[in-house]
């Protein structure tokens, strides 16, 4: 990643680390010298102190002493010298004594180089930094008086801290490379423990915005990051959840709306075919009852005739009005459906031998097929609606050899009742809107006979409100219009 935490930390880390080790160096470089001096100083003041208040009290010669004064400088790595006023040496602990005598001497009466320098300066005591001629090194040198009149001289080489700082420099930076490769693995380690878990966040809370909700943060703890992914979690199941109620109440409102469009639609289509129904009928109503009232005609037989023409489009208007008041109380709800047990027999008869007339002035043949009695459970007078209906269609429609049959097909649930009638057979583009309202295959035909295309929407409402099938299907020579009802072992 480009801007990724675990480098970023691990840079910053590793910074640190190599800031800290170079600071050390510089530290050494320029600072340690100038503090072993210093403290070399103190040690031989604190050592001049001690002999100083010793001789005081006349006891220089005493063996604890001498044992306390090898020791101090021994361990201090100093040089040590007394001298009396007549330039006998009283104590000392360098192994060529002359030698050493003639180098302090150099030093305290003059022959003092150019690179001498007097470090601190009292009556009592001069502490100088210079450089040995012989051997090119550089000491630290105290001479003074003691109390007791006699002279010391005290030498400490402090070459060796610049040899010390030097390894001290190059052993820390081995330290400081391995430290910093040390560091670098560690953090990058350690970050990559802190980072994946929030990476994994991060590809949680990309997939979320995709409305992928399955993946899960796997908690391992109990630190922030698991606390946070936790809360992701839930995030992610309550967002599903409001997503969920909110597609289904975008649905649901979706459905609403597609009725509504549908209500709409059928409202206007409702108001539209109404008025083509009884556009027709209301006209002709119109029409003859102007010419009576002008009086076209004045013979008997033309004002009869007007009056029938006024009394048949009355009576279709009423007929269709009064239909619509049945399929509206059947898709509504409100027409009680009373369930009775009767004999389907005889109501196919009763609807056979009320169409006999009309029957027999087209010339139509009927035949019944089926077992008496049989007993259903439905609502007799819908019944006889649905039967009225399927026979009265076939009458109409009867064409060719003009044959009508009445099939009774006993099941063991149901009983189904199909009503057959030779001549034009429907399209099959057709049939899925035969039960519409007012749709009509053969407009003309429709109209001849007075059918105003609500017939089968009646019937279609009938079947639903006993909550059976009903259905249509093309013969080889006609058209076969079908029904089912409770069968009465049930």
């Amino acid at each position: 990643m480009k801007y990724s935490i675990t480098q970023k930390i691990t840079l910053i880390m590793i910074s640190i680390v190599a800031g800290t080790v170079l600071l050390c160096w510089f530290i050494n470089t320029t600072l340690l010298e100038s503090y072993y001096v210093e403290h070399k100083q103190k040690i031989l003041l604190d050592l001049f102190e001690m002999v100083d208040q010793e001789s005081a009290k006349g006891r220089t010669d005493d063996e604890d002493f001498l044992i306390r004064l090898e020791k101090q400088s021994t361990n201090s790595n100093i040089s040590m010298m007394i001298i009396s006023s007549d330039r006998t040496i009283m104590y000392t602990n360098v192994g060529d004594d002359e030698r050493m005598l003639v180098q302090f001497l150099e030093l305290i009466f003059h022959t003092k180089n150019q690179h001498t320098k007097i470090l601190e300066s009292t009556q009592q005591y001069t502490v100088e930094k210079t450089i040995d001629n012989r051997l090119q090194s550089d000491y630290l040198v105290l001479w003074g008086s003691l109390q007791n009149g006699n002279m010391i001289l005290m030498r400490s080489a402090v070459e060796s801290i610049k040899e010390s700082v030097a390894i001290a420099n190059r052993f820390l930076s081995y330290v400081g490379v391995i430290a910093v490769i040390m560091c670098a693995v560690i953090i990058y380690m350690v970050t990559k423990k802190i980072t994946n878990p929030i990476l994994q966040l991060a590809e949680i809370s990309r997939r979320m915005t995709d409305l992928e909700f399955d993946v899960k943060f796997q908690s391992k703890g109990k630190n922030e990051i698991d606390l946070l992914g936790e809360h992701m979690n839930q995030m992610s199941e309550t967002l599903e959840k409001t997503i969920s109620e909110l597609k289904s109440a975008n649905n649901e409102l979706k459905i609403d709306i597609e009725k509504k469009t549908e209500i709409d639609k059928m409202r206007k289509e409702f108001i539209s075919n109404v008025s083509h129904e009884l556009k027709t009928p209301i006209a002709l109503i119109q029409g003859y009852a102007e010419g009576l009232q002008e009086c076209i005609n004045d013979d008997q037989a033309s004002r009869d005739f007007y009056c029938e023409v006024i009394i048949d489009e009355a009576d279709k208007m009423n007929q269709l009005v009064k239909n619509l008041l049945t399929l509206n109380q059947l898709e509504s709800g409100s027409d009680q459906v009373v369930f009775e047990h009767f004999d389907l027999m005889e109501v196919i008869q009763g609807v056979v031998n009320a169409t006999a007339i009309l029957r027999e002035q087209n010339q139509i043949s009927l035949i019944v097929h089926g077992q008496k009695p049989e007993y259903v459970w439905a609502d007799e007078f819908k019944t006889e609606q649905v039967l009225t209906n399927y026979i009265s269609n076939a009458i109409h429609y009867a064409a060719g050899e003009k044959h009508i049959s009445v099939t009774v097909l006993p099941g063991e649930e149901t009983v189904r009742v199909e009503v057959f009638n030779t001549g034009n057979l429907i399209p099959e583009q057709e049939i899925p809107h035969i039960w519409d309202k007012f749709y009509k295959v053969d407009k003309a035909r429709t109209r001849e006979y007075g059918g105003n295309g609500i017939g089968l929407s009646i019937v279609k409402a009938i079947m639903d409100s006993f909550h059976r099938q009903c259905g249509v299907r093309n013969e080889e020579n006609g058209v076969t219009f079908w029904f089912e009802l409770d069968n009465s072992s049930r």
